[in-house]
């Protein structure tokens, strides 16, 4: 979650962007959210950059390119930009699976949480029948699920943020581009996208920090596929 200020600086930045490209003074910044020197706009900005949220431009004046926009934003119809195209794409995933999904129950179903999806843990060391967490009927489907506690941002391109709650449909079969959790080498575990290229495996994450694995098909098991995202604040 990004704070107040960064949130309205991001804001700030990418509307000032969509009507003259070039993104505004620090003065401008500083004027804009109250603050007292433009020193506090440099660390609002590396921390925008740090989390992926900017991208400092080489040899060019004002050089910022807003690479995501802030969770609940919704760009104007106007918005052409790449952001704004990623922003969209998500939200039309989410109403997609609102649409979808069967008329609201007034009871909850519980699933087991068999804890986080960590690289390095295989996921029978998991594994916790025990602990139940409930969750709307409408977020599942047909078969058996499970959940799991992200520990790390390498899906955050496709809204998927550390220490959120997925719900994993249980299946051994995946189709190209959905998301999954894969064992590899019956080792590790972990959730990335799933495709194939020839004779290989690629699991994909959605963060430009991380690489993709490209593996043999025997080296990967499929465990289950991502089918809800349960997020709660606090």
């Amino acid at each position: 979650m990004l704070t107040r200020k960064q949130r309205d600086l991001l804001v700030l930045i990418h509307e000032r962007m969509q009507t003259g490209e070039v993104a505004p003074s620090f003065d401008e910044m500083k004027d804009a959210l109250g603050l007292k020197s433009k020193s506090g706009v440099h660390r609002l900005i590396s921390a925008l950059v740090e989390r992926g949220y900017l991208e400092r431009l080489p040899h060019r004046a004002r050089a910022l390119e807003v690479k995501k926009l802030p969770e609940g934003y919704k760009p104007d119809g106007a918005d052409s930009s790449a952001a704004a195209a990623q922003t969209r794409a998500i939200a039309s995933v989410y109403e997609d699976a609102r649409m979808a999904a069967p008329a609201p129950a007034n009871n909850f179903a519980q699933i087991p949480l068999h804890g986080k999806i960590a690289a390095g843990t295989p996921i029978e060391a998991i594994r916790d029948e025990e602990t139940l967490i409930d969750v709307p009927p409408q977020m599942l489907g047909s078969g058996e699920h499970y959940a799991l506690r992200v520990d790390g941002d390498s899906m955050i391109k496709a809204g998927i943020n550390d220490h959120d709650i997925v719900i994993i449909r249980n299946t051994t079969i995946a189709e190209n581009g959905t998301i999954v959790v894969a064992l590899i080498d019956d080792s590790e575990v972990t959730l990335k996208r799933f495709r194939k290229s020839g004779n290989k495996i690629i699991l994909e994450p959605e963060n430009d920090d991380y690489e993709p694995r490209v593996l043999e098909p025997e080296r990967v098991k499929i465990q289950g596929r991502l089918v809800s995202l349960y997020r709660t604040y606090h």
